[in-house]
């Protein structure tokens, strides 16, 4: 089902106003290059940033907002990945290098632990099997997900995927690979080894974000469009609850531009959710009352990564050039920063029925 959700008046989340984004901090000694994903840590106030400048920053931020370095590390080329162990004392990266890297924040060392036959989409840390034996899980353009237990440069396990991995997450024992030609692999990671459920995006367009629920027991993805689709994996539950949106598009002149969907994020608490835009807005929304709860004040570029720390009393989000427009598009002082927005309940917790 496809519902088209207002943008304001009843049921439609409040407006911007231009004052919501006034008290959000800079973070100090950004990235040199568009940021493509952003992490924040499970247990503490870090924030890992990967750039297209080919380094993964790692900040630190203080209780009053304020942002200080960590740590830097480096592959051979664009990093498009970036995520936390659970544990938060490493930090797994992967990029068009390639290479799948592990860097240990107490010794300050980053040493290769897998490498793919073509880049690195996405990587992230899970628990497999009954054991929870804990893994890195890399997906990559050259068509399969691999997996690696850290300290072996061969994958403990490799799956086949049907196309090249364009996004992917996990939650739980959830992880979902969104890949080229609108294909989305579902994987029990109770048996890491093969595809649980293969379905079509039920979006009309290709696949650029994808976001499991805190839950684990769905995701929402997003296409270059301006839609999003909330899918559950349980066939009863998503027929009664899935349901496909309209967002990030502007009319003017009678001209309805569209704009790809570049991140989703879900809050770790309330279990309502950000999209960010090649509109350079962010919007946040709840799924389960089918409402748009705040939209935000357009920002100078567009938005290329999202993400919540561990309470969601923080939203973190950059912005840079997507290439959208292509090589025509970008110049030299195109602006790339990552801001801090301290959430409020008024903004990202649903609201109570009426």
């Amino acid at each position: 089902m496809s519902l088209v959700l207002p943008n304001s008046g009843a049921g439609g989340g409040s407006a911007a106003t231009g004052q919501e984004l006034i008290n959000d901090i800079t973070v100090q000694n950004g990235p040199e290059d568009t940021v493509t994903d952003l992490s924040f840590s499970p247990q503490q106030e870090l924030l890992a940033a990967a750039s297209w400048d080919h380094k993964v920053r790692i900040y630190e931020i203080s209780p009053n907002g304020q942002t200080q370095g960590r740590a830097l590390y480096q592959h051979d080329g664009p990093v498009f990945s970036a995520q936390w162990s659970k544990d938060g004392t490493k930090v797994v990266s992967g990029g068009a290098d390639k290479q799948v890297k592990l860097f240990d924040l107490q010794t300050q060392q980053a040493n290769q632990i897998g490498v793919h036959d073509a880049p690195v989409r996405s990587v992230r840390f899970v628990e497999c099997g009954p054991t929870n034996m804990p893994v890195v899980v890399s997906g990559s353009w050259d068509k399969t997900l691999r997996y690696w237990d850290m300290r072996s440069p061969q994958p403990i396990l490799t799956v086949t995927l049907p196309e090249r991995v364009y996004a992917m997450d996990t939650s739980g024992k959830l992880l979902v690979a969104a890949c080229a030609e609108k294909h989305i692999s579902v994987i029990d990671l109770n048996n890491p080894q093969q595809v649980f459920k293969q379905v079509q995006s039920p979006l009309k367009w290709q696949t650029r974000s994808i976001c499991c629920y805190p839950s684990g027991d769905g995701y929402a993805i997003g296409s270059i469009e301006g839609r999003c689709s909330i899918y559950f994996i349980d066939e009863n539950q998503h027929s009664k609850f899935g349901f496909s949106f309209r967002c990030h598009r502007k009319t003017q002149n009678n001209i309805n531009n569209v704009y790809a969907v570049n991140s989703i994020a879900f809050h770790p608490i309330y279990g309502t959710f950000s999209t960010a835009g090649s509109d350079g807005i962010f919007c946040f929304w709840d799924k389960d009352a089918k409402q748009k709860l705040k939209v935000f004040p357009q920002l100078p570029g567009p938005i290329t990564a999202t993400a919540f720390n561990r309470t969601g009393s923080i939203f973190a989000y950059a912005f840079g050039y997507d290439w959208a427009q292509g090589y025509m598009g970008n110049r030299p002082d195109f602006p790339t920063q990552i801001k801090l927005h301290p959430t409020n309940d008024d903004e990202i917790k649903q609201k109570k029925k009426r």
